[in-house]
């Protein structure tokens, strides 16, 4: 016999002795007491051993205490006494008064009882049901929600091991708990499948001993099987529309990327092409100084794709997470007089404003990066600056740890909806219909910037708007060396 079996015989036995031991104490006080107390008492006192054998062991044990304490009523308070004979009508009345009364009692308190355990077991099924949706709530992968619900199984279910196989992809997802214990010898004894309205999507094995699942383990076991399955079901259609949203994403940028580079190709293509037939036709002559006009516009177009190009590698490399800085201690009023030197063509109709002090402390910075991310600022005020107009350029110390950079330009400001997104890839506001551009410079300035560990922010200033970057002055560890003075030199 197994080892649950004897245990439950065990407790039974406590139970009913301890119902008998109840109705013989109780004879026993009675009797002790017999000469203070009517036979009426008496029957009325022995209606207590019988509630509370009721309330012990249920129905059967109450209706075993009723039959008890109608045999020793009847053996030892009503004459002729210790027979079970009844000679008067009076008496045998009142036994079977009190029979019915006892038996009435012992099946009203047995089925509370009955009705109490049920609640309390349909409370610890409500409790375990909400554990186990709060444990799933939120999971997204089939290893966690494996775990959370093996987890659960184990608890409620007494087995030595729960196995739960999911076969929502190419390879099925399994899962043995505990963890690390080996998988038991033989079939499970329990096995239910995980099924939605997509249909099976896995199994829930188990291996127990002792006797079979009762209707409510049964139940509740098919209940976090459902729930499991439902749980699997929502995290895979929660794959489905993250991964449909990055392939709507990924279209979208394909096509605005396709929609920008083909229309920036185009009218350098065009230009260059209208002077290499001018040049090759003969339509201009070799010692004209047109010839060198032309030769410097196709230089320029050059330029302009080259720039485009570096644009678009230098924007797969931030996504890529492969950008690095090449850092060195520079000037920033070098690097700046460097790129406005090589601008100089460009901003020929703009007014420039410069103030990058010579005595400003050195910044940890890639030369040809921070170059890039000036030349993307003043590309930009240049595109949606109108001609005659001025453009800023300003750098201070925003701290003794940091450095901040502006580039203001008299263009139309940012309206307040687009300030975050500005430096969103091929995101272009203010006539963006007739500037010209892929709309990746201000997202490359970003991607640069907090390589470097800044930040770039754009604010509208009374003048127009005006693109801010800081860069900071510690590099691993180490401040930045002090700047040397032409005082200092002599």
């Amino acid at each position: 016999m197994r080892a649950s079996t004897l245990s439950e015989l065990g407790r039974f036995a406590v139970r009913f002795l301890a119902v008998v031991g109840l109705i013989a104490l109780t004879t026993l006080a009675l009797r002790l007491a017999q000469g203070q107390l009517n036979t009426p008492i008496v029957a009325l006192l022995y209606l207590l051993p019988v509630g509370l054998g009721a309330s012990l062991g249920g129905l059967s044990l109450g209706s075993l205490a009723a039959l008890l304490a109608f045999l020793a009523f009847n053996y030892f308070f009503v004459s002729p006494y210790y027979t079970l004979a009844v000679h008067q009508t009076q008496d045998l009345l009142m036994l079977g008064v009190f029979l019915g009364v006892a038996v009435v009692v012992s099946q009203l308190l047995g089925r509370l009882q009955a009705s109490l355990q049920l609640a309390q077991a349909r409370e610890a099924e409500t409790t375990s049901l909400y554990e186990l949706s709060t444990a799933l709530t939120g999971l997204r992968s089939e290893q966690a929600i494996a775990q959370a619900l093996a987890e659960r199984v184990l608890e409620i279910s007494g087995a030595s091991a729960v196995e739960l196989v999911f076969q929502s992809g190419p390879a099925p997802v399994i899962l043995l708990h505990p963890p690390g214990a080996p998988r038991p010898a033989g079939p499970p004894q329990v096995s239910l499948p995980l099924t939605t309205a997509r249909g099976r999507l896995g199994e829930l094995r188990l291996w127990r001993a002792g006797p079979p699942l009762t209707a409510a383990g049964a139940r509740l076991l098919a209940t976090f099987a459902g729930q499991g399955a439902l749980a699997l079901e929502h995290a895979l259609l929660s794959r489905t529309e993250t991964q449909a949203k990055i392939l709507a994403e990924s279209d979208r940028l394909k096509s605005a990327l396709l929609s920008s580079v083909s229309h920036e190709l185009r009218t350098p293509l065009a230009s260059m092409k209208a002077a290499v037939s001018s040049l090759r036709g003969g339509q201009v002559d070799w010692a004209s100084p047109a010839r060198a006009d032309l030769l410097a516009m196709v230089e320029e177009e050059l330029d302009h794709l080259n720039r485009l190009v570096g644009n678009l590698l230098d924007m797969s490399r931030i996504e890529a997470g492969a950008l690095r800085p090449n850092r060195e201690w520079l000037s920033l009023a070098e690097v700046a007089g460097g790129t406005l030197a090589r601008l100089r063509h460009a901003t020929a109709h703009h007014r420039l404003a410069v103030d990058v002090p010579d005595d400003l402390p050195l910044v940890p910075a890639d030369y040809g990066q921070l170059d890039q991310v000036l030349t993307n600022l003043l590309n930009n005020s240049l595109k949606y600056a109108p001609p005659g107009t001025g453009i800023g350029l300003r750098a201070w110390a925003a701290g003794p740890d940091q450095v901040q950079v502006q580039v203001s330009n008299a263009g139309p400001p940012v309206p307040l909806e687009h300030l975050d997104h500005i430096f969103d890839k091929f995101y272009r506001v203010n006539a963006a219909d007739r500037v010209t551009g892929t709309g990746l410079g201000l997202s490359i300035c970003k991607g640069i910037v907090e390589a470097h560990g800044g930040r770039i922010w754009v604010e509208n200033l009374p003048g127009g708007p005006a693109f801010n970057f800081t860069l900071p002055l510690a590099w691993d560890g180490a401040a930045a060396p002090r700047v040397p003075l032409e005082a200092d030199e002599a």
